[in-house]
């Protein structure tokens, strides 16, 4: 079997724009949760949310892009442009020997909802690029189109697991030998006025900050942003000098099949033991989990439930923390910001700390980290779990030649 590994990353996000400012921000605990500026006090039940400031597009545009890139968009080929450099994947291979796989859940809502609205107050015609520029696949072809890639290429929708499914099915491309090499990651852009709120209403959002695991969490954060990687054969990387940031060992998915918007911590457990099994691992041998740890009362307690159910006894001591407290939760790019987070933990050694915060006894929790830990741990999960019950966790290994 084809070992896959990492050979470049790029991100946009609420706490760096480059990997480099991303990593050295995630250690130092620095939050990108900030106020609102531009939705009226008091029309929400909730101040803050993770965007990226002073993101400039034009910065990354080429003109063939300009009028079709929108803000999500925009995100995806800044950050696959990074990856791609970083890697030199496409001086490496032939363009129909690499795929393209992004996840995007609520496609080019800044495109989109501004022509709705000004449709229906004033009629007459909307942008007559709308269709493409809010399409959530738009990102995924025009990164291909700049680049060049003729493999397979396609955009994942799975909600909040959008990027961990993106990530997973790539992972599995290159190793069954479909293809050569990947690009994958997600992305997304989505806090426009009709998005916050449509979330305000679920009454999910914390009105303070995320605080995940925490015995008074209070609900998430909403955030925006991009993370890519490239994947590549073991063999191949080596053989070309590429480096090599972390190796992707196993993907498991799972549907819970019950509620839309209340997980069963039967699908969570369900997914974790599939990527373990894909990873030929055993619980025993992980040494961090990033959960998908959003900070609401029942996603913590049903993915606390769903450790216990994988790791037994042991799930009380693996360490454990959520990055989300600090980008926010990036929806469908969110699983590859985190699957970005978890290999940089695993090559350097350092697993990210989940806050000073009270730890929820209820959950029986006692690895979570409150503080950033250092320990050469060898195998990682990184989990997502969407709503409607659509679940994703890619096991990560540190690179061992």
């Amino acid at each position: 079997m084809r070992r896959v590994v990492l050979t470049g990353a790029g991100c946009i996000t609420a706490i760096g724009q480059d990997v480099d400012t991303f990593q050295a921000n995630l250690f130092a605990g620095l939050s990108g949760i900030r106020e609102i500026e531009d939705v009226a006090a008091g029309e929400l039940h909730f101040t803050k949310m993770a965007s990226v400031r002073e993101f400039v597009a034009a910065d990354w545009l080429m003109a063939s892009q300009a009028k079709l890139a929108e803000r999500s968009a925009s995100f995806a080929i800044a950050s696959a442009r990074q990856a791609l450099t970083a890697s030199g994947l496409m001086q490496a291979y032939a363009g129909d020997d690499v795929a393209a796989v992004f996840g995007c859940s609520t496609g080019g809502r800044s495109a989109e909802e501004p022509e709705t609205a000004k449709l229906y107050t004033q009629g007459g015609r909307v942008h007559p690029l709308t269709v493409p520029r809010s399409m959530a696949s738009a990102g995924t072809s025009l990164v291909c189109i700049e680049h060049g890639i003729t493999g397979p290429a396609y955009a994942v929708s799975t909600a909040c697991a959008s990027g961990a499914h993106a990530l997973g099915q790539a992972f599995h491309m290159v190793r069954s030998g479909m293809v050569e090499a990947a690009i994958a990651g997600g992305h997304e852009a989505p806090l426009t006025y009709g998005f916050l709120k449509s979330w305000d209403s679920l009454h999910v959002v914390s009105p303070t900050s995320c605080r995940p695991f925490a015995a008074d969490r209070d609900g998430m954060t909403l955030g925006e942003g991009a993370a890519m990687m490239t994947l590549e054969t073991m063999d191949a990387a080596v053989a070309r000098g590429a480096t090599i940031l972390a190796e992707i060992v196993g993907f498991g998915m799972s549907s819970d099949g019950h509620h839309m918007t209340q997980a069963d911590p039967a699908g969570p457990a369900a997914a974790m033991s599939r990527a373990l099994r894909d990873a030929r691992a055993t619980p025993a041998e992980v040494g961090y989990v990033n959960a998908h740890g959003t900070g609401t009362d029942v996603n913590d307690r049903a993915e606390a439930d769903a450790l216990h159910r994988v790791f037994g006894q042991g799930a009380r001591k693996i360490p454990v923390s959520s990055t989300k407290r600090l980008h926010g939760h990036a929806m469908g790019a969110s699983g590859a910001i985190e699957a970005l987070a978890t290999a940089l933990a695993l090559r350097d050694g350092v697993l990210p700390g989940n806050g000073e915060i009270a730890v929820d006894d209820a959950l029986d929790l006692q690895g979570i980290l409150r503080e950033n830990m250092r320990v050469d741990a060898s195998l990682a999960l990184s989990n997502s779990f969407a709503f409607g019950g659509l679940n994703a966790v890619i096991a990560l290994r540190r690179f061992v030649s």
